[in-house]
C-alpha cells in the first residue's frame, strides 16, 4: 500500500485527517480481490495459525518484512513489547484465539520478538531503555509462560523467539538448543539449505509448523535482500503525536509516531502516563507541533448486534479512561488534546469512527 507521507509539522487537525485516510486505504486495500485471493491461496498452502507478539513500535511490521499477506498474521502490541500471559485479559484473549484454531484442526505459531538495531542502539527498545539484553530475557520469560498455558511439548502451539532487527528488518530466529539463525548472515544461495538449517534448529517444531515458518523466512531473505539495493534514511528520531489505546491499529504500521496500548495490563494507566510523558516531551523538544495530540482508542468486533455493541461501550471507556489519565497526571496537556473513539471491522479491516 502507498501512501502520502506523515505531516509531521502541519496542524493536529490535518494530522487527525491523514490519519484516518490511511486507515480507509489500508482497508481498501485489504478487502481488494487481490489481497483475498493471496489469503485464500496462503492459507491453502499453509494452514498453521500465526500470532505475534511484538513492541508497538511501528518499524515492526512482520507481514512486510515477511511478504506475507495481510490478514495472515495476528498481532499482538503493546508499549515495549511487554506482555505477561497472568493479565487476565490477555490471557483470555489469547485462549480465545487458540480455541478457534484448534477447533479448526489446525496448530499454532506464536512468534515472541524483540527488537534492536545493530548500528545504534538508540534505535532500539525504549520500553527497555535500549537495553537489548533485558529485552530479549522478557520474550524468554514469554515463551515460558506459553509454554505453561499451552503444554511443554508443544505439539499445538509453539512459541517461538525471534530477533528483529531493525537496521535491516532481519529476523534472528532463537533455536530450542541456544543456537540462532539470523536471515542477515544469509543469501539467495542459502535457500536450498534452509529446511535443514531450520531442522537443526528446532528438531522439537513439528513438521507443519515449520514447513510453514519456511515461506516468512524465505520472504525475509527476499526483503533484506531488496532493502539493501535502496538508500534510506533509518528513523531515530521519535516524533509520537498518538496515544493509541486498543488492538485493531495494524494499519498503523509507521515509524515513531503513535505509541500504542494493548488492552492488556490491570494498571493501563501506567503505561498511558509513560506514552504521555513522551509525547510532552516531543512537544517541548519541538519534535512535533505544540498545538495538539490525539488520543484515540480501538475496538475489533466480528459480528453486529451484541457484538459491535460490547466492542462500542468498550472503545468509549478505553478512551475515557485514558483521557481521564492525562487531565490528571498532566494538566498542561488536557487542553490539547483530542480524544477520538473508533471500531474496527475484523472482517473488512474497516476502521468505524463513532
Amino acid at each position: 500500500m502507498k501512501h502520502s507521507p506523515a505531516p509531521l509539522q502541519s496542524p493536529i487537525t490535518e494530522r487527525i485527517d491523514w490519519l484516518f485516510g490511511l486507515a480507509e486505504r489500508h482497508a481498501q486495500d485489504y478487502a481488494s480481490p487481490e489481497a483475498w485471493l493471496a489469503r485464500q491461496r496462503h492459507l491453502a498452502r499453509h494452514p498453521t495459525a500465526i500470532l505475534v507478539m511484538k513492541c508497538m513500535d511501528g518499524r515492526i511490521n512482520i507481514p512486510i518484512a515477511t511478504q506475507t499477506p495481510k490478514g495472515i498474521i495476528l498481532p499482538f502490541r503493546n508499549l515495549g513489547g511487554i506482555f505477561n500471559l497472568g493479565w487476565p485479559h490477555l490471557g483470555e484473549t489469547l485462549t480465545a484465539a487458540m480455541d478457534k484454531v484448534v477447533r479448526s484442526g489446525r496448530q499454532a505459531l506464536v512468534m515472541i520478538t524483540y527488537h534492536f538495531s545493530k548500528g545504534d542502539e538508540r534505535r532500539g527498545c525504549a520500553g527497555f531503555h535500549y537495553r537489548t539484553d533485558d529485552a530479549r530475557a522478557h520474550t524468554f520469560e514469554i515463551q515460558r509462560e506459553v509454554s505453561v498455558l499451552f503444554g511443554a511439548t508443544h505439539g499445538t502451539v509453539y512459541p517461538l523467539v525471534c530477533g528483529f532487527e531493525t537496521d535491516e528488518e532481519a529476523l534472528v530466529v532463537h533455536g530450542c538448543n541456544g543456537q540462532t539463525l539470523n536471515m542477515a548472515d544469509l543469501s539467495e544461495t542459502d535457500t536450498e539449505t534452509l529446511p535443514a538449517r531450520l531442522l537443526q534448529l528446532l528438531p522439537d517444531m513439528p513438521t507443519q509448523i515449520r514447513a510453514d515458518l519456511l515461506p516468512l523466512l524465505l520472504g525475509n531473505l527476499r526483503h533484506i535482500a531488496a532493502l539493501r539495493t535502496t538508500n534510506r534514511t533509518l528513523h531515530i528520531e521519535h516524533r509520537e503525536w498518538m496515544l493509541c489505546v486498543g488492538r485493531g491499529f495494524d494499519w498503523l504500521h509507521l515509524p515513531n509516531l503513535a505509541l500504542i496500548i494493548g488492552p492488556y495490563s490491570p494498571d493501563l494507566a501506567d503505561p498511558i502516563r509513560k506514552a504521555a510523558g513522551i509525547i510532552r516531551a516531543n512537544m517541548r523538544s519541538g519534535r512535533i507541533p505544540s498545538d495538539g495530540f490525539l488520543v484515540m482508542s480501538s475496538v475489533p468486533y466480528e459480528d453486529i448486534g451484541v457484538d459491535r455493541a460490547r466492542a462500542m461501550l468498550k472503545s468509549d471507556f478505553m478512551a475515557n479512561f485514558a483521557a481521564d489519565v492525562v487531565r490528571k497526571e498532566f494538566a498542561d496537556l488536557a487542553p490539547l488534546m483530542t480524544v477520538r473513539k473508533t471500531l474496527l471491522n475484523w472482517h473488512s479491516r474497516a476502521v468505524e469512527p463513532l
